[in-house]
Order: structure tokens, then C-alpha cells, then sequence
């Protein structure tokens, strides 16, 4: 079972520009919440000539895209779900619409929560250090209590991220950050990729994306980090072994999307046969 079609896909940015997958995606994790799922759906885009502010871009402009399709062609559906699904859904919706996402590095968003206001309002049942992978309860803090707003979170910590993520600069050009509303992150550069998710509010995380590494050397030295053999990612190391450009993408649940514009609380609700971990009836 594969996570994605990322590596893949990858492959075919390379050769044609900018192209997407939607498929089916498994996680072989003992996850039992009311946002997960054994096997679900993503569509994920890869972008060639493209760093993490083009990528933060794209994944920005495709939810304010959905909210407001959905906003002007599925009227009465959202009306009902308004009415009897969650009280006040046009509206969040019509924010996301109407507002720039904040834009924050995870170092800000952690040093955001542990102010002491924030941490007696927001009765973390994990506590917020730097390094820690952000919670449901840490994200939905951040967009509906702190920002009201979708929020684009980035420059993640390496060791929570996925080898194939580009590490960041030891020394940031910050000529590299004008112009966007990309973030830099303040000493702790080398520790960090390029990394971006978007947490919404009523979800949390929608979209987790990065600008992917295009140095051979520096992706064979994270296949090692995470305990692989660059010799069974030939192909993929192939690609920058041989030429590549700068390229980044983004994952988005497709199930948690209609989550996120319905306002249903359970995503085993959105889906017609849900598989879920130690459940095999479907």
C-alpha cells in the first residue's frame, strides 16, 4: 500500500509542467479520530518551476475556489446544512472567501501558543513545545480563536516532515522572500524544510505541501536520516541525478474538503464505505 502518488507524479511534473493526480490514498496508521481515515481520497498537484510561496499560492487560491463555487452553485444544499449541520457555515465560508489566509511560520505559531493567555484559554491536552507535530486542538486554536481565518502555516521542523521536503537555507537570502508572504524563520535555519500546511477553521489541517528537494546530495543525506537506502529511491534520485527543476505540491483530502464545506463533524459521514483502522466491513 502506497501513501500517495507523489514520488510518481513527481516524475511527470518534470516532463510536463504542471500536472495533478485524484486517487485513493492509504495510511497504514491506528489513527481513530473523527478526521481520518484507512483509505481515502487526495488530489495532489505538482508544480515545476516553483518554490514554497508558489506553492502556499496555488493551495490558497484552490480552497477560496471551492468555498466559492460551492457558495454560488450549491445554495440550497448549504442552506440546509446551515440550518441543521452547523449553525453559521455561509458565513465561515464567506470568510474564507473574503480574507488573505495568514501567513506564519510554525516557530511563530508555537511561540503564539504558549503565551500564557493563550495556553489558559486553549487547555492544551498536549503542550505546544517547538518540535512536536501541531495537534487538532493546536491548529483550530489558531484559526478560530487567535486568527478567525485560515491560517498557512510553514518552515516546519525537519525531523516531523517527510525526507523528500527541501531543507532549508543554513543562511536565508531574504531577497528569495520578496514580494511573497512567505515567512522566514528566525534561528533556526538548517533545522527546518520548506514545508506548508493550511489549517482552516473546523478542520484544522486541509492541505500539507512543500517545495521538494532538488539537490541530489542533500536528498540522499535525508534518505539516510530516515533510516533508507538512497539505492532503493534510484528512480526518484534519478530525476535530480539527471536534471531537474525546482518543483513543489500539496495534498488535499478530499473527504476532509467536504468536511470543511458541509460543516459534518465525522468524516466517516462523507464517505460512503469508510475504512478505519481494525475495520474491514466494506
Amino acid at each position: 500500500m502506497t501513501v500517495s502518488g507523489q514520488l510518481n507524479v513527481e516524475t511527470h511534473a518534470c516532463a510536463l509542467g504542471d500536472v495533478y493526480t485524484f486517487g485513493p490514498t492509504f495510511r497504514a496508521e491506528d489513527s481513530h479520530t473523527s478526521r481520518h481515515l484507512a483509505e481515502f481520497w487526495m488530489i495532489e498537484p505538482e508544480i515545476s518551476f516553483a518554490d514554497l510561496a508558489k506553492d502556499a499560492e496555488l493551495a490558497e487560491a484552490y480552497v477560496k475556489y471551492c468555498a466559492r463555487y460551492a457558495l454560488e452553485n450549491c445554495a440550497d444544499d448549504l442552506a440546509h446544512f446551515d440550518q441543521w449541520v452547523e449553525k453559521g457555515l455561509i458565513a465561515r465560508l464567506q470568510n474564507v472567501v473574503d480574507n488573505d489566509f495568514q501567513i506564519l511560520t510554525y516557530t511563530e505559531a508555537i511561540d503564539i501558543l504558549n503565551k500564557p493567555n493563550h495556553l489558559k484559554k486553549g487547555k492544551f491536552e498536549q503542550k505546544p513545545d517547538w518540535g512536536i507535530d501541531l495537534g487538532s486542538e493546536h491548529e483550530r486554536y489558531l484559526t478560530e480563536k487567535v486568527y478567525k481565518k485560515p491560517v498557512v502555516l510553514t518552515h516546519y521542523p525537519k525531523e516531523i516532515k517527510a525526507f523528500y521536503m527541501r531543507l532549508d537555507e543554513e543562511v536565508v537570502d531574504l531577497k528569495k522572500y520578496e514580494g511573497t508572504k512567505i515567512g522566514v524563520v528566525e534561528g533556526r535555519t538548517g533545522e527546518t524544510v520548506s514545508a506548508m500546511d493550511i489549517l482552516v477553521p473546523h478542520i484544522g489541517e486541509l492541505i500539507g505541501g512543500s517545495q521538494r528537494e532538488e539537490r541530489l546530495e542533500k536528498l540522499e543525506e535525508a534518505i539516510r536520516a530516515n533510516g533508507d537506502d538512497p539505492k532503493d529511491y534510484w528512480w526518484y534520485c534519478d530525476l535530480r541525478r539527471y536534471g531537474s527543476v525546482p518543483h513543489a505540491g500539496f495534498g488535499l483530502g478530499f473527504e476532509r474538503l467536504i468536511m470543511f464545506v458541509t460543516g459534518v463533524e465525522n468524516i466517516r459521514d462523507v464517505i460512503p464505505f469508510p475504512r478505519v483502522p481494525k475495520t474491514c466491513d466494506f
